[in-house]
Order: structure tokens, then sequence, then C-alpha cells
């Protein structure tokens, strides 16, 4: 299938590791402490890295070259600071990362904060066994389709053709154009879903389902949390939901390179300045490459690929 079940990515990833003979080269349940400029680096461009397994045992070699893959999904960022009364919160709160199953809140309330990608599949998954699912949004989204014209996925519809337009063309008209296909399919602003940013600004959200579970009334969309009240849920609109019992923050993620010297890559309101999104570029020696720290429309593993064998 075009888009695979984790299960099915998890045996593709042993399948590739397997024929490409990979295995004997990982070093599993062993983290980086430091990745480090060698003295010598205006010479030789080589860095000095501090590894620790899952004994305590540290271990310390020299590499030509450092390829970064940690991505965008580091730390979970869990913003409760933003949510008054949250202590007071009768039922279970936790990230979308730690959501597993949905049986857990089966005939239950819940409440989904965020409308990311977690949060509109993790609404979608839950409106099936809930009694009530409330997706709350801050801004809105605009939704596209896994399903593209044809059948085809998608993401196959944003190849050269559509990246030169968008190069071209000035971004309010050709948001406007992408916007005016998204509403023929169904008219944000009548399902509370109308966004507050043009279509290419930011990240859509990749959902098929979740208008239809908006329209019957499997997920009630809601404006943002103003606070929590026990176990009721205040909103931004006056609104009030009694006895929810469980909130499943969608907010998304932060990354760093706890690792790395500020100095070799800086990272400041969860970007880093990368050349091409793949080199840090007040390097001498360009010997450090930072692979997978994008977010495209499609999978991820072809533009990977493709940035690792530009860095070696």
């Amino acid at each position: 299938p075009n888009y695979m079940h984790h299960s099915l990515i998890m045996d593709y990833f042993r399948m590739y590791a397997e024929h490409f003979q990979l295995l004997p080269h990982i070093r599993f349940q062993t983290r980086v402490r430091s990745v480090e400029q060698r003295p010598d680096f205006s010479q030789s461009g080589q860095w000095q890295v501090v590894t620790v397994d899952r004994e305590g045992r540290e271990e310390s070699s020299v590499f030509d070259g450092v390829l970064v893959c940690t991505g965008h999904h580091v730390h979970p960022h869990l913003p409760l600071q933003d949510f008054p009364g949250i202590e007071t919160f009768t039922g279970k709160y936790f990230h979308s990362r730690d959501y597993k199953s949905p049986e857990e809140f089966r005939g239950k309330s819940v409440v989904v904060i965020g409308i990311g990608n977690s949060g509109g599949d993790i609404a979608v998954e839950l409106s099936r066994v809930t009694d009530k699912l409330f997706l709350s949004t801050r801004r809105g989204a605009w939704i596209l389709n896994r399903v593209g014209a044809g059948g085809v996925p998608g993401d196959m519809q944003f190849g050269r053709v559509a990246g030169t337009l968008q190069g071209v063309l000035p971004l309010g008209f050709y948001s406007s154009l992408g916007e005016k296909h998204l509403n023929s399919r169904f008219n944000h602003k009548l399902y509370s879903l109308q966004p507050k940013h043009r279509l290419f600004s930011q990240h859509p959200t990749v959902n098929d389902e979740l208008p239809n579970r908006i329209l019957s009334g499997r997920v009630q969309v809601r404006p943002n949390v103003r606070e929590f009240r026990g176990g009721a849920v205040v909103f931004e609109d006056g609104s009030v939901e009694e006895g929810v019992h469980a909130v499943v923050f969608a907010t998304g993620y932060r990354f760093s390179f706890p690792f790395l010297s500020d100095s070799v890559l800086p990272v400041q309101d969860n970007r880093a300045t990368l050349y091409k999104h793949v080199f840090p570029p007040a390097l001498q020696h360009h010997t450090l490459a930072v692979v997978g720290l994008v977010q495209p429309l499609g999978a991820i593993m072809p533009i990977a690929e493709m940035q690792a064998r530009w860095a070696t």
C-alpha cells in the first residue's frame, strides 16, 4: 500500500538494513554524549565523538565525518503553562507521543488539543469509540487529502511543475488557487476549520476522514482551551464541557542537538540555519551534515536518502 501501517514501515527498515548489511555497523542502545571538533579541525576536519552504552561505559572515537539524523520529533512539546487550571484537572492528560490505543477511552469524553497530523489522526480514531470527542484548535488548519486526483497519493501532485509555479507566482495568488481547490471539497469555514494563515505559509494537515467525522457529529470542533476547572474544560468561545475524562496534547515537538556546541549548530525558536537544509554554514570544513530535518508533504525517506548521498 502507498500509506503503510507502522508495522510495515518497521519491516521495510529491517529489510533495508539487512539488504545493505548495515546491522553490524549499528550500535544499539548507545547514546551520543558529545560531538566536538578535533584540535586540528582546521586541517583535518575531523570530529571527536564520545558515546555511552547501556552499562554506562564511555568510548571516544575519531571520525572523518558526522551525519546527524535525529529529525524534528525529539522532545514532546507540552505547554502546560498556557492552560490555567491544568493542575486541577481530574482526568488524564498526556502528549500525543504517548498515545497507543483507543480502547481505554471507549465510552468516555475526550478533548484533543491541536490539529496537526497527529491531532487529526488521533481525533478520527478516538471518535469511533468515545462518547464525545472534542477537537480544540487555536488557529484552524487547511486539510489536504491523502488520495489525490485519479486516486494517486496526494503528494504526487506536488511535482516539478507545481514547484516551478510556486516559485514564479506570487505567494498570495498561488495560495488562493490552492485554497479554492480545498474549499471546493468542503468549506473550511462551515466546519470551523478556516485557518488564520494562508495555505502555503504553514504546514497543512493531511486527513481524508476528518471532514466526514465532523459532518456526522462524531468530532466536535472547538476553539482553544481557556482553562480547566476540575473535570470541566472551558473554551475561548465561553462553551464549557463537563465530565471530560482525558485530554490529548497534540502540540508538536521541539528539537535540539545537546551533543553539539551552539557554536557549531545553534537552535533558536525551534529553527536551525542550514545551507540547503543540510550543512551548518559556519563550519570551515563541511564534514558534519544534518539529514532529515525537513517536513515534506510526502515521505521523508527518499528525501533523506538524497541528502545523505549529497553529504557523503
